[in-house]
């Protein structure tokens, strides 16, 4: 079986821009792609597993989205990096869709579809509702933040992915 990395999109790889709809305006952070590259070549898989809701609420198209992805491909490819592919949930909040986070959606097709064990997997992300997503399909789950998590929580917490990485990495 295999064993992957599942990411969030904005506020994870790249910079939040709230609702981007312009490929140009993708800024990604500074640790993106080095971490991305080394656990890759630590035999991860890598998919995207991204909320955006902006679609549902007519702030950017489909087109948009697509061409966001695709521009994150090509640039993911010029650092040899693969991500397998990339999900998105264009739902609304309210919406409860299986594919929203926190449920597990995108990551249980996935799992499925690319064989992936579950047990050795991460879910990062910088929302509690990517943890859940993660802890809900069986991965091991790191939320991105500023701020320290409850020590008996059943995730760790970081502040950016070169920790995530060291976590990831000491497991």
């Amino acid at each position: 079986m295999n064993k992957a990395i599942f990411f969030d999109r904005d506020g994870t790889l790249i910079i939040d821009k709230h609702y981007p709809n312009d490929p140009n305006q993708i800024e990604y952070f500074s640790d993106c792609f080095s971490t991305l590259k080394k656990l890759q070549n630590q035999g991860y898989l890598l998919f995207i597993v991204t909320n955006q809701s902006g679609v549902a609420k007519g702030l950017i198209t489909e087109e948009q989205l697509e061409a966001i992805h695709e521009q994150m491909q090509q640039d993911f490819e010029k650092q040899n990096i693969n991500i397998e592919e990339y999900f998105s949930a264009p739902y609304l909040p309210t919406s409860n869709h299986y594919y929203r986070k926190p449920n597990p959606g995108m990551l249980l097709e996935a799992i499925n579809t690319y064989n992936i064990n579950p047990a050795q997997s991460w879910m990062l992300g910088d929302k509690i509702s990517d943890v859940e997503a993660g802890l809900k399909s069986g991965c091991k789950s790191i939320l991105l933040s500023q701020t320290t998590s409850d020590k008996t929580s059943n995730y760790h917490t970081c502040k950016d992915l070169s920790e995530a990485l060291k976590i990831i990495e000491q497991a």
